[in-house]
């Protein structure tokens, strides 16, 4: 039997059905959380094998001793993981400390964290990138900004999400930012794409190939949503276009992605971009080697009448999965935040789509910046109907 180490598996709250399926295909799956075991969902406790509570997941000592426990109790740790971008670097380093293969090494971290160093990869395989300049000075920013013009974006060069990210129009906003922004942290500022965000979502077996592939589309920027309190509107695709799944491909190959579910994320120009392409062009935005975030899993399921769980889980055990997929659809998320006066209430709004919800409930506050706060997921059939449905669901009086 394969001891399986899930960091965090409670959150968020829909990853124990990850664990569920490891469990089901004979895995020893040893969870570590900062939660009570007796707090764990009944599922979530029903998953595991065996769990080991810390103080805190930021507490690196901790987690290592908890590592070490499962490794004296069970024997050799075959993988580690927690499919959550906030914990990459600290699978990895658990990882590298206790010679677990399976998945990144410290050594990793540098080109799938940093995204002035993911440029790099994608321009081996040909996806054209932003061009960026790593924020050091004033002058420099400026100088940068006389080639490509504002607006600008700047960002962590080390982020996670959309936090701390901001678009700056002119040299008002420019001087401000650079008189507040952490001095600490790596900011890179990048030229503005006029694009909409397209995601390849794949799980991808050990031979760096794809055992199961769908798409998003963000209808606003996250960088929009969290610094705006908007609404949150994406949607899986019912079918992924062939350049998308080109692009992701290629990205898998040159990042040398294997044994993982990953998130790229790219952009689709709305208009011609000098240096970049022409108007529905696909370019390089930023890879995520972990699920995407949220419910989105679910939606996968939901849209490709399938159990990406499941399917990952036999990716895992076994290196292939025989899971099916049924009737495609549209999956539709929507994200409403608290105090707007939509045009529709709550239960006017499950009344009328009630045939199509999926799930209807709260969402976390760790996830509200970018998601909203109150969610509603439903499926549909045609371009027609997804759209209709937004109307409803996010107009306001």
């Amino acid at each position: 039997m394969k001891n399986f180490i899930f960091i965090s598996p409670n959150f968020p709250t829909n990853y124990w059905q990850f664990c569920k399926e490891l469990k089901n295909n004979g895995m020893n799956v040893l969870g570590i959380g900062d939660a009570p075991f007796e707090e764990l969902k009944p599922e979530l406790q029903a998953s595991l094998n065996d769990y080991y509570k810390v103080s805190s997941l930021e507490n690196y000592d901790e987690v290592y001793r908890a590592v070490a426990f499962f490794t004296h109790k069970y024997g050799r740790i075959d993988w580690l993981e927690s499919n959550n971008e906030y914990w990459l670097e600290k699978d990895a380093a658990l990882r590298t400390d206790f010679n677990i293969q399976s998945g990144f090494q410290v050594s990793d971290m540098e080109r799938i964290k940093h995204k002035s160093k993911m440029k790099h990869y994608y321009e081996k395989v040909g996806i054209p990138v932003a061009r960026y300049y790593m924020v050091k000075t004033l002058a420099g920013c400026r100088s940068f900004i006389k080639k490509v013009g504002f607006p600008v974006v700047v960002k962590p060069d080390n982020g996670v999400g959309a936090a701390a990210t901001y678009k700056l129009t002119n040299d008002a906003e420019l001087v401000a930012f650079f008189e507040s922004y952490p001095k600490d942290v790596p900011y890179i500022m990048e030229e503005f794409v006029n694009a909409q965000v397209n995601s390849y979502d794949a799980i991808i077996d050990s031979e760096g190939n794809p055992i199961f592939e769908t798409g998003n589309i963000t209808v606003d920027s996250i960088m929009d949503i969290v610094n705006n309190n908007d609404n949150s509107i994406y949607y899986i695709l019912k079918d992924l276009p062939d350049d998308t799944r080109e692009a992701g491909r290629k990205t898998v190959k040159s990042f040398g992605v294997k044994s993982r579910f990953v998130h790229f994320e790219f952009f689709r120009l709305t208009e011609d971009q000098e240096g970049l392409g022409k108007r529905g062009d696909v370019v390089a935005l930023e890879v995520n080697m972990r699920p995407c975030g949220g419910f989105t899993p679910d939606m996968m399921n939901f849209a490709n009448s399938t159990n990406v769980y499941k399917i990952w889980a036999d990716m895992i055990a076994y290196n292939s999965t025989m899971y099916p997929e049924g009737e495609h659809y549209y999956c539709a998320f929507a994200g409403r935040r608290d105090g707007k006066d939509f045009v529709l209430s709550h239960e006017e709004l499950m009344d009328k789509y009630n045939a199509n919800m999926k799930m209807v409930d709260r969402i976390p506050d760790a996830l509200a910046g970018a998601m909203g706060n109150q969610m509603y997921v439903a499926t549909f059939s045609t371009k027609e109907e997804l759209d209709a449905f937004y109307k409803d669901a996010v107009s306001c009086k």
